[in-house]
């Protein structure tokens, strides 16, 4: 288990959005953290205590974990002489990056003798099936993109607080390293083999209850090179009753992909649905989740407006606004 509370890494982040990991964090487990440890040019601010790695323990921090999510998921060599500084002086270190903090010789010696825990949490710790597609019982809802980091992990977890109010069954299911390190739990599917991609999204939401709902956080878009074969993978493996639609309307281009412009909404319904439609008939588009957080209040109001209207579908932004309307749509399913 990773101990608590947590001490933020931001490193030497570009941008707010590349600190995604720990804002998620910060967002949805406020009493987990205890402050931000940021680096000369740091761009990203989550309006945490800055503090130092001393401060940070003398805070209560067990772990200084990594909250950077960059292209490649690569650990920077610019960080490691704070990393190793956090090793010495008793915290632990946690990341979601694919470049494993147990691959990096010189962490692994300080962590070995000075007794502390390194924790990848992108690492499958399960032989997972390939996918068979046989239909399971339970109810299952899936957040398709219009790009990468647009709101899906947000909208899921609104999503399932919001059913969970109103008595409705329903678990998170957390696909990327930032959902399992909120939850405690989840598959980091984007390091699970191609060929069992389908098959871990199948384990990780098995039978159930008929009225209970998995709700699973989507990851990547179809439409974005780089990253369209997760998407896919949780589509067919998780064989949903529903999707939502995610968008974040002020984008310029792809994440990452500057010659690519976003798909419109309706492309990736028209191109969603069926896909989703192969391995559940049924699967239907319920809801659309906006992320406004570059909107005042009364832009992101009219844009919701404009978009429920022209989509026919309840249109919200479920971090400012609630899911309720989204749990709503699934109820009456």
């Amino acid at each position: 288990m990773i101990q608590t509370p947590y001490l933020l890494f931001l490193g030497d982040a570009p941008d707010p959005l590349a600190a995604k990991v720990a804002q998620g964090i910060r967002d949805w487990r406020p009493e987990n953290c205890v402050g931000q440890f940021r680096m000369e040019g740091c761009k990203a601010d989550l309006g945490l205590p800055d503090m130092t790695l001393a401060e940070g323990i003398a805070a209560g921090a067990k772990t200084l974990v990594i909250g950077v999510a960059n292209r490649g998921g690569k650990i920077g060599q610019t960080w490691k002489k704070v990393l190793v500084a956090a090793l010495e002086e008793g915290l632990d270190l946690a990341s979601g990056l694919h470049n494993l903090l147990r691959d990096e010789p010189d962490l692994a010696a300080v962590a070995q003798a000075t007794g502390r825990a390194l924790h990848d949490v992108r690492v499958p710790e399960v032989e997972y099936p390939i996918a068979n597609g046989v239909k399971r019982r339970g109810k299952r809802v899936l957040a398709v993109g219009t790009d990468c980091s647009v709101g899906k992990m947000y909208t899921t977890l609104a999503l399932d607080a919001a059913m969970r109010e109103r008595g409705m069954k329903s678990t998170f299911r957390a696909t990327g390293q930032t959902g399992i390190l909120i939850t405690g739990d989840g598959i980091p599917l984007d390091a699970v083999v191609a060929d069992f991609m389908a098959g871990a999204v199948e384990w990780l939401t098995p039978d159930n209850d008929p009225d209970h709902w998995d709700v699973i956080e989507g990851q990547g878009s179809l439409h974005h090179v780089s990253f369209s074969g997760v998407s896919l993978a949780l589509i067919h493996g998780g064989q949903p009753d529903a999707l939502i639609l995610c968008h974040e309307p002020t984008r310029a281009h792809m994440r990452g992909l500057p010659d690519y412009t976003l798909p419109t909404l309706e492309q990736v319904r028209d191109m969603a649905l069926p896909l989703a439609q192969v391995a559940n008939p049924a699967c239907r588009v319920v809801g659309v989740s906006i992320n406004t957080q570059h909107m005042g209040a009364t832009e992101a109001a009219r844009c919701c407006a404009e978009i429920e209207d022209r989509m026919g579908l309840p249109t919200v932004d479920p971090f400012r606004h609630g899911a309720g309307r989204l749990a709503e749509a699934l109820a009456a399913l």
